[in-house]
This record gives C-alpha cells, structure tokens and sequence, in this order.
C-alpha cells in the first residue's frame, strides 16, 4: 500500500516538473515572439524585386521599434490600418515632419502631390509602385502600428541534383546592409518551421 502511494507521488511529481517545463518553454516562445524576433512569411507583387512575389519568410526583430530607431529605408511590418487582423510589409518613406512627394497614379498618370508627414506617423511605400496598396491609398500610418524592423530573409534552397539534401540560407537584405550573408545550417530549418506556428502572415 505504501508503496503504491510513493509510486503515484513520484509519478505526480514527473508530470508537474514536465508541466512546469512546457509552460517555461511557452513563456520563452512568447516573450520572443512578441519582444525580440518573430518570422512573417510575406507573399504578393508589392515589394518586388526585394521580396519574392511567390512568398518569403522574414525575421522581423522588436526591439528597434519599441527604442524608437527605425526610419526611412527600413522596411517594417505593420498592423494594417484598414484591417487589424492583417499585416503589411513596406518600406519606411518619410518619418514625422518629413515631406514625401508620391505618384498619385503611376499607372495612368504622371501627377504627383505633396505632403507632410504628421506627428506620431510615418509614411510607407511597397517598392513595387505599381502594385502596392499603401500609405498613397490609406495615408500616413501610425507609429505604433509598426510591429517590428525586418532584419533579414529566409529561403529554403532545394539542389537540382537528385538525392541531394535541402539547405537553408538566411540572407539579409542587400537594399539594406550592403551584402548577403549565407549560412548553411541545418538546424535552422527546423527552428523556422516551428517559429511558423507564431508567425504573422503578410499581405501586399
């Protein structure tokens, strides 16, 4: 009888720590996810050539946008304006107090219009123009719709050689630092995977 008692406190004390470590992983999942770094995968003609049109996966940090130290030339992924449930990737044009000049209608038209970018809002642009629904449509965007700066692009590259193993190659943005750099790790793939599961999806 004793003995039965001591088994099944050994048992409730195994699931209790297996409980209080998932629950610590989860934390960690979301403190990152919402704090640090998160993946989006970004798909449509908005942000061609920069992104593919088929679909990227890129990691967007938070911590730049919550110190304030984003600006023009960053392209960031934002809470739509027009629909909370949906985010958009652009490219940061002009910041509070910036002029921005746009193409009211680049398609059908050369005319432009001018304006000043509001206090507490930034103006952003797909890099596509001529396919991007953006702050020339829903105007100047809050600043704190902002959700995080994207750092860099994921793409799972697969070799054209039967039996070959796939590779992973995290590329950062050659618009916006200069270089790619390529990494060729495997491991990686499976953390992207997972971080999928609590990733935003973006439209154009």
């Amino acid at each position: 009888m004793l003995g039965s008692i001591g088994q099944w406190r050994n048992m409730a004390k195994e699931a209790l720590d297996r409980t209080a470590i998932v629950a610590k992983f989860l934390c960690f999942l979301h403190v990152t996810n919402n704090y640090l770094c998160s993946s989006t995968l970004v798909y449509g003609p908005s942000m061609l050539p920069t992104l593919n049109l088929t679909g990227d996966v890129v990691l967007a940090e938070h911590v730049s946008t919550r110190l304030g130290k984003v600006g023009p030339g960053d392209v960031v992924v934002v809470r739509s304006p027009e629909n909370p449930n949906k985010y958009v990737t652009k490219r940061i044009v002009g910041m509070e107090g910036d002029r921005v000049t746009f193409s009211v209608d680049p398609i059908s038209s050369d005319r432009s219009k001018t304006l000043v970018v509001p206090k507490g809002h930034v103006w952003i642009q797909g890099d596509n123009v001529y396919a991007s629904k953006d702050s020339r449509h829903f105007g100047p965007v809050p600043y704190g719709l902002i959700q995080g700066r994207v750092c860099c692009r994921a793409s799972i590259l697969f070799s054209s050689f039967v039996g070959s193993s796939s590779r992973l190659y995290i590329l950062a943005l050659p618009e916006l630092y200069g270089e790619s750099v390529a990494l060729d790790n495997k491991s990686l793939e499976s953390i992207i995977a997972e971080s999928l599961k609590f990733s935003h999806l973006t439209e154009p």
